[in-house]
């Protein structure tokens, strides 16, 4: 992903900073607790199509 678009991107529901997972291929906001997919390169920033995290994950 690009830095600077990464740079602008906040979480649609909260408006909070987002954490690149480059792993699972992820923008995370640990605030709402959602991950939102970023699918060939294009981050999918709809609360629908986010999962909710696992608690260990947002501990």
């Amino acid at each position: 992903m690009d830095k600077k678009l990464l740079d602008i991107l906040v979480c649609p529901v909260c408006k909070g900073k987002l954490i690149h997972d480059k792993d699972r291929q992820e923008l995370v906001c640990k605030a709402c607790r959602l991950a939102y997919p970023i699918r060939d390169d294009i981050p999918v920033m709809l609360e629908e199509e986010a999962r909710q995290l696992e608690p260990e994950e947002y501990a």
